[in-house]
């Protein structure tokens, strides 16, 4: 009962500050007609999160519209809670913008859902298969969807997590995931992990969790059933309790790794994934381009992982007290984009901001 009730004091809690600043911005917006209002809606809290919402207030940057000067930009984020993220959506549709962004896909789906009267211009980004999440997108026609809607997928390198772990210990033969199969996103990933892992001959050992309560419990339980190491995918519950994934790992003494590259030095083994404030560059650029009067319906929603330079992270310090083997080798290091080591984190030149310039 007291759960319940702080779980709907935070919901009305983040209702009455929604409102609060759509009326402000609805103020903002009678007094400067000439700027453009946009708002962002985030799933939940996460590094890699952080680096696409860099990314994305760049992007409109090189299209002119700059914070404090041609944009106002209002960001909501819905604590891992679909809940929330369906409340948060309805009440930025109908609040005073000009556009609306999502990153993930729970906040792709929560205003894809919602916005099927208001048809406010939607831009998404961070959505590992749009075709697979739910809203009526169809993979065959993908020019053919709502007229106001348009955004970018990114598939991320499931098959080569796996090869490099593999690698890295040719004993490998049982990884443990968890994961949400309430996420669209991740129900994908997992799909293509099985696939993978039937090749290579691994067992994936599997624990599913409806939220972020249940990780540490799922987490014990692959790890009792022999896990060598902890495999992470695309999952936002995961995402955002990345830190209890690798704690749990490391006191079993296996590794952890991911396909969602966030802070160096976490304690993954490696991550190996896309450039995500590139990702957010060019949702951003898409969405600047929308904002200056590109139709969205001329706009086909397409794959960017061919534009984003692959990140790969590799942590040489969670070696350290592994109960087998695992080593990584140096053709692994000499394409990696940071190394941690005892001589700390080392980014190569052209690292997440020197990438995405090069785009």
């Amino acid at each position: 009962m007291i759960f319940l009730c702080k779980r709907l004091g935070l919901g009305v809690g983040l209702i009455g500050l929604i409102s609060v600043v759509l009326l402000a911005t609805d103020r903002d917006r009678r007094a400067d007609p000439g700027v453009k209002r946009v708002a962002l809606l985030q799933h939940a809290s996460s590094a890699i999160v952080d680096d696409a919402i860099e990314g994305v207030i760049a992007g409109l940057a090189e299209k002119g519209f700059r914070e404090g000067d041609t944009l106002r930009l209002t960001r909501y984020n819905a604590e891992g809670d679909v809940g929330t993220a369906a409340t948060i959506a309805r009440e930025i549709l109908h609040g005073p913008y000009d556009l609306v962004i999502t990153l993930s896909t729970p906040s792709f789906q929560a205003v894809a859902g919602a916005n099927k009267d208001r048809r406010m211009l939607h831009v998404f980004g961070l959505v590992g298969d749009p075709f697979s999440a739910g809203v009526g997108l169809d993979r065959a026609h993908p020019g053919e969807k709502p007229s106001y809607l348009t955004g970018q997928g990114i598939m991320l390198p499931v098959d080569e997590s796996f090869r490099l772990a593999r690698q890295m210990n040719p004993a490998l033969r049982n990884v443990g995931v968890v994961w949400n199969p309430s996420e669209a996103n991740s129900v994908m990933f997992t799909r293509k992990a099985r696939e993978i892992c039937r090749q290579l001959d691994i067992n994936l050992l599997e624990a599913t969790v409806d939220n972020s309560a249940g990780i540490l419990e799922a987490v014990h339980a692959v790890i009792g059933r022999g896990a060598q190491a902890i495999w992470i995918g695309g999952d936002n519950t995961l995402s955002s309790a990345i830190d209890t994934v690798v704690s749990e790992a490391r006191k079993a003494r296996i590794p952890a790794f991911s396909i969602t590259p966030g802070k160096p030095g976490r304690g993954t083994l490696f991550d190996v994934g896309a450039n995500f404030y590139v990702c957010g560059k060019l949702t951003g650029a898409l969405a600047g381009d929308i904002l200056k009067g590109t139709d969205p319906a001329s706009v086909p929603i397409r794959d960017v992982i061919d534009l984003v330079p692959q990140y790969l992270v590799v942590n040489r310090l969670a070696l350290k007290g592994l109960k087998e083997e695992w080593r990584v080798p140096d053709t692994v290091i000499r394409r990696a984009s940071v190394v941690v080591d005892e001589h700390g984190i080392r980014e190569k030149k052209g690292g997440k901001k020197g990438a995405a310039n090069k785009q």
